[in-house]
């Protein structure tokens, strides 16, 4: 005699709550267009920046395409350094009013960055981290590598670090920007 599994019953609120994640999720221009869709249209979200900052940022790629450009070299898994070229993760967060330069200081200290992924993946750098008053290292969220627009399965933002010796950090198809403070 087989005996049949029967799944318990789902709660009413979990399905609503399932419905709720999948529009939020389908309704995401970046992401779609980070996972091979069209591009987005020319007013839509890019990148938000929010958290603790003086002025949270909805950035379209309009927008981003008018902030300061640098390029910096990088490579992972054994490639040779190639040149990414986008805006400094110091560029972003000053323009959205985060603590930088003579401001990060005392309670400062203990903000971050969350950087997250159209996939929900995350990764966290120290406020201080960014800040040219620390560190010579310029982190840069790509929108070109080796002259190209990233490809769809790593853009349309990307993290680049250069020098780090795991590519980790280097999240793609970045969607936003969250600054947030250490609990004491």
């Amino acid at each position: 005699m087989k005996h049949l599994l029967i799944p318990p019953p789902v709660p009413r609120s979990r399905p609503q709550a399932l419905l709720v994640i999948i529009a939020l999720t389908c309704s995401g221009a970046p992401a779609a267009w980070a996972q091979g869709g069209a591009a987005p249209p020319p007013d839509s979200v890019l990148l938000r920046v929010d958290g603790e900052v003086a002025r949270p940022l909805s950035l379209t790629a309009a927008d981003f395409g008018t902030l300061p450009r640098r390029t910096v070299q990088g490579g992972l898994h054994g490639d040779p350094p190639a040149d990414f070229e986008g805006v400094a993760l110091e560029d972003l967060l000053r323009r959205a009013g985060a603590p930088l330069g003579s401001a990060l200081r005392g309670d400062g200290l203990a903000l971050y960055v969350v950087v997250t992924a159209a996939d929900g993946y995350r990764v966290v750098f120290a406020l201080a981290e960014l800040d040219p008053g620390f560190t010579d290292r310029v982190v840069l969220l790509a929108d070109r590598h080796a002259g190209r627009a990233l490809p769809a399965d790593e853009g349309p933002l990307r993290v680049v670090v250069p020098g780090e010796k795991r590519g980790a950090r280097w999240a793609r198809q970045v969607v936003r920007l969250t600054v947030q403070r250490a609990p004491r």
